[in-house]
């Protein structure tokens, strides 16, 4: 993967790179919402609990794809409140090399799936270890 976080003549980024390039096979990972295994919800009421729970997703669905959070080149997040967005960063930042971000976009939405749920993220990514 070729991460171009900044390049010239580029605005500013606070943690994705502006495009990433790579090769190998590529992961598409449904949007993930903040249920554990069982289906019940993680953090209501609680945005950074939600992120957690939805990261936790996306990393059991891309290992199962061969591939694992380091080798996302892409995601999208949803969030129903922008006063969530420090929430989401925060677990972002501790879950991704800051050297080498995902391309990102952002999208506030009226609502998801469920009223509870606060965030859903999708992502894209490359599995180096995808199995046969």
């Amino acid at each position: 993967m070729r991460h171009y976080v900044r390049p010239e003549g580029s605005p500013p980024v606070n943690g994705y790179s502006h495009a990433v390039a790579f090769t190998g096979t590529t992961v598409a990972v449904s949007g993930q919402v903040p249920l554990d295994g069982s289906g019940r919800l993680v953090g209501e009421n609680d945005a950074e609990a939600q992120v957690r729970q939805v990261f936790a997703n996306l990393a059991t669905a891309l290992e199962a794809a061969g591939s694992g959070l380091a080798h996302v080149v892409k995601l999208t997040v949803y969030l129903t409140d922008l006063d969530d967005l420090p929430a989401f960063r925060r677990v972002r930042d501790e879950l991704q090399d800051p050297d080498h971000p995902p391309a990102s976009s952002l999208v506030q939405v009226a609502g998801l799936v469920s009223p509870d749920f606060r965030v859903e993220v999708d992502a894209l990514a490359v599995a180096p270890d995808a199995p046969d």
